[in-house]
């Protein structure tokens, strides 16, 4: 059954009840970083396990996401400033728990490389809260993995 979340806007990434951030490096420079991010969609299975499925929705200004096990999301982009932000707002889910789902990518130089932060911002029951709390180590595992391979897959088309 989809769902749909509430139509939350960028301040929900301060302001929502569960806020889980990780942060990572990679060596390939912002500006390649975001165009795998943003205009690179239907190429996020490659380097992020946990998605099978991702394409551009709505001339893209929305995104159309298949996870493993069948989670399904379709997201508004809410930010795409280039090469600093990507930020998106999950707006129907058949995932239960979730009242409101934004998820960002910040970008910043470091070095010749980039720091990664991807901040996880969601509301939903107590349940789901918990269970996002329980699960923040897989989530971080997931971020890491996915960094790392995407880091891997931008300097690999470099050489």
């Amino acid at each position: 059954m989809t769902r749909r979340l509430s139509p939350v806007g960028l301040e929900f990434i301060e302001s929502a009840a569960l806020r889980l951030v990780f942060a990572r490096e990679m060596s390939a420079p912002p500006e390649a970083v975001y165009r795998a991010l943003a205009d690179d969609v239907m190429g996020w299975p490659t380097w992020f396990a946990a998605v099978t499925r991702c394409r551009p929705t709505d001339g893209g200004k929305g995104r159309e996401v298949l996870l493993k096990g069948g989670t399904r999301f379709r997201e508004t982009i809410l930010a795409a400033d280039e090469p600093t932000r990507y930020a998106y707002r999950v707006d129907e889910t058949n995932a239960p728990g979730p009242r409101a789902l934004v998820e960002e990518w910040r970008l910043s130089p470091a070095g010749t490389g980039t720091h990664v932060r991807w901040t996880f911002a969601a509301e939903g029951a107590l349940a789901f809260r918990l269970s996002m709390r329980i699960g923040r180590a897989g989530l971080g595992r997931a971020f890491r993995d996915a960094v790392t391979a995407l880091d891997r897959r931008l300097t690999d088309t470099k050489a």
